[in-house]
């Protein structure tokens, strides 16, 4: 499958909204503060002076009401997404309307005539490679076909793709990790991503998401002869491995039992990559090879490791209600409304037909994908 396929676009590039005095106020405060912070040594003191200076500048910036338009900003392209603030986050699946309607990333995606999408291979079930295939040709060689990509997330993408360019195979996977899948973005690396990709109120200040195609919940998968009942005080102790930049490793920081969850040098080049790990499916890797007790995760990522491995088992049960959206990079209003377009027909049919063929067997009594929510 191609790859290697890049584009820089100025869309979603934001103008300054600083109101004119906020820059000179913080700097001239700023000022009057340095004067009392002689003595404390020049790197210190510059270093303080610049924080104040920098704080006093945010304070300065206007305050926008969610769902307002952003004076200054016009056009198509621009995100609503920027406006949110984490302190008035109640709904961060709530996304754009619908539209058909191309605007400057829909346009620059048919300009190219390929849908860049960052994609796991692998998760099972949702974004995984089958194994490549050897067949022996007549004059006696043999041609070996690399594995192809399958999985939930993977139809989805597909049926993205034949939306806006008429060809579901008009496209470009790229497999990123999971700590990558913001960066991806930012950098134009990838259009979408389409990853289990959890939406949540920190999120939604990095990417703009579409509306929810699925409902998960965080829970503990160990061994099944383990004395771990779930994500309770029978972690104490434990070594726990989430994926690097995931939800379930927030979780843990906001309340652990008194597990061990973090690495010496985690985010580092030191970094061991034993309990933090780049891809969820290494989580697994270290459950069998005894080096951790417990793996925290979606439970539908969950289940799909659970199929891999009959020697482990969801325990307890799920402690958080979250949901998967397509994220887009900030701005990209136009194609955010159109993968919010493909949602509503999927939803109307082949959404059930992927969930039956990927996720039924091993995620069952899921009646069907969660009602959209819009601005």
């Amino acid at each position: 499958m191609p790859d290697g396929v890049e584009h820089t676009s100025p869309a979603g590039r934001v103008p300054d909204r600083t109101a004119p005095a906020g820059p000179a106020a913080a700097r001239a405060a700023a000022r009057r503060i340095a004067g009392r912070l002689r003595g404390w040594g020049g790197v210190a003191g510059m270093a303080t002076v610049c924080a104040l200076t920098a704080s006093l500048t945010l304070f300065a910036l206007p305050h926008t009401a969610p769902g307002a338009p952003s004076a200054g900003i016009t056009g198509p392209g621009v995100g609503t997404g920027l406006q949110v603030r984490a302190e008035s986050c109640e709904s961060p699946e709530a996304s754009l309307p619908p539209s058909g309607v191309d605007g400057p990333a829909v346009a620059a995606v048919k300009k190219r005539g390929k849908l860049i999408v960052g994609v796991d291979q692998n998760s099972y079930r949702w974004g995984y490679r089958t194994p490549a295939t050897t067949t022996v040709l007549p004059d006696g060689r043999k041609e070996t076909t690399p594995g192809r990509l399958v999985g939930f997330d993977i139809d989805l993408a597909r049926a993205i793709a034949k939306d806006i360019l008429g060809d579901e195979d008009a496209i470009v996977f790229r497999t990123i990790p999971t700590n990558q899948r913001i960066a991806a973005l930012e950098s134009r690396k990838v259009d979408l991503v389409v990853r289990t990709m959890t939406i949540n109120c920190k999120r939604i200040q990095q990417v703009a998401f579409s509306t929810a195609y699925f409902q998960v919940g965080q829970q503990i998968l160990a061994p099944k002869d383990s004395e771990i009942t779930g994500y309770d005080a029978s972690l104490s102790g434990k070594r726990v491995c989430t994926a690097e930049g995931s939800t379930a490793y927030e979780a843990l920081e906001e309340k652990s039992f008194g597990a061990v969850f973090k690495d010496v040098g985690d985010g580092t080049k030191d970094d061991p990559d034993q309990l933090t790990v780049p891809n969820q499916l290494d989580c697994l890797a270290r459950l069998q090879m005894g080096e951790v007790d417990a793996v925290l995760t979606d439970n539908a990522l969950a289940a799909g490791q659970a199929a891999q491995d009959p020697a482990v088992e969801l325990k307890g049960r799920p402690f958080t209600t979250e949901y998967y959206g397509v994220a887009a990079k900030l701005g990209d209003d136009d194609l955010v409304r159109r993968v919010n377009k493909v949602l509503v027909d999927y939803r109307q049919g082949p959404w059930q037909k992927a969930y039956d063929t990927w996720l039924k067997a091993d995620l069952p009594g899921i009646a069907g994908p969660p009602a959209p929510k819009y601005k």
